[in-house]
């Protein structure tokens, strides 16, 4: 019964081992202790379970981490919350480090946020008279607006060089340029512009 929960749960959601493991480990607290026929109490052995389905393909720890970092920054995520994501699902340190996005990958997922969020050059205004009225406007607003931009541009996982950047970008031309700067560079050094993997 175990083993079927287990190849129900991996076949209707990606998953890792510990993820898996920590399932079971519910389901069988959930349902109580498990007995024989006799009444005599079984011992349950869900971390050989786990480790069977892994070793069968069922559950692959690389292939979700890859998958999740993709999503991740497809959505404008950084790579600090692409790291603590696949902490949290049980991935291992050396699958969270060639899963992390390459400076690339970072920078498009950060551009990405700001053009969701209408932040930095994104959410300026686009006529000459309307730049110049922005401008004019209260210095103390306009602080506190660049503050809330920064904060949630740093709770989305970015790092602090990569938001000022954008934040302070004269352009989306500007924006793009740093871009393309970093897809050169990792072109150069045969990475590709996906990133590792």
């Amino acid at each position: 019964m175990l083993r079927d929960l287990g190849l129900s749960y991996a076949a209707r959601f990606a998953t890792t081992g510990a993820k898996l493991e920590g399932y079971l480990a519910r389901k069988i607290r959930e349902r109580g202790v498990a007995e024989d026929d006799d009444g005599r109490l079984l011992e349950l052995d869900v971390a050989g379970l786990v480790t069977q389905m892994i070793e069968l393909g069922y559950v692959n720890d690389d292939a979700y981490a890859r998958s999740k970092s993709r999503d991740l920054t497809g959505r404008g995520y950084g790579a600090r919350r692409v790291e603590q994501t696949l902490w949290a699902a049980g991935v291992g340190e050396g699958i969270r480090e060639s899963n992390a996005p390459a400076e690339a990958e970072s920078r498009r997922a950060a551009i990405l946020l700001a053009k969701k969020r209408r932040f930095g050059p994104f959410g300026r205004p686009e006529s000459f008279e309307d730049v110049a009225e922005d401008e004019n406007g209260d210095p103390l607003e306009r602080r506190k607006l660049r503050e809330k931009q920064v904060a949630a541009m740093l709770r989305a996982g970015h790092l602090y060089d990569h938001v000022r950047f954008i934040l302070d970008a004269s352009s989306i031309g500007e924006t793009d340029e740093w871009l393309a700067e970093a897809e050169e560079a990792e072109d150069a050094n045969g990475q590709g512009e996906t990133g590792p993997w």
